[in-house]
């Protein structure tokens, strides 16, 4: 249980069905919940959320998990693979650009709006959504991710974890 959360504390994106629950259980058995998924818990769903959790080791349904922030949406069980399958198509259709640096800057990460900026222009990802927008057709953008999930031409962000 500790663990699934622990994994879907670390993605960007958590969709459940209603019937599922979340626990943080390792004050039922003694062990030490790592500093590094402690913060991101706490980041998550906030001290007071993240303290429950750990404390207890208690289990929360979805409706609260949406409640804290531990989920973002909550779909009926037959509705969830076809909801994600259609937000995936959602983001592939927007600016990759804008996902990386807004993942950097949502991690903490404050000191690369320059970067992202110069990244903007040098790309055209910024004048073709523009012209998209005026002309009412969708945007076809071009930035990719670098390979391994980093940055063209930049190392991959430090991350807490």
């Amino acid at each position: 249980m500790g663990g699934g959360s622990q994994l879907a504390a670390a993605c960007d994106l958590r969709f459940a069905d209603q019937g599922a629950s979340f626990g943080v259980t390792p004050a039922k058995l003694g062990v030490v919940y790592p500093s590094s998924s402690t913060r991101r818990l706490v980041a998550l769903v906030g001290p007071a959320t993240a303290k429950f959790l750990l404390f207890s080791g208690e289990l929360i349904g979805a409706e609260r998990a949406l409640r804290t922030g531990l989920v973002d949406e909550v779909l009926p069980a037959d509705l969830l693979a076809e909801r994600v399958r259609a937000f995936t198509r959602v983001l592939v259709a927007r600016s990759q650009l804008t996902q990386d640096a807004a993942k950097e800057f949502a991690g903490g990460r404050t000191d690369r709006d320059t970067y992202w900026s110069e990244r903007a222009r040098a790309c055209g990802d910024t004048a073709e959504g523009a012209a998209a927008f005026v002309e009412r057709r969708a945007p076809r953008f071009t930035y990719t991710p670098a390979p391994g999930g980093g940055t063209p031409g930049e190392p991959p962000a430090a991350t807490s974890g």
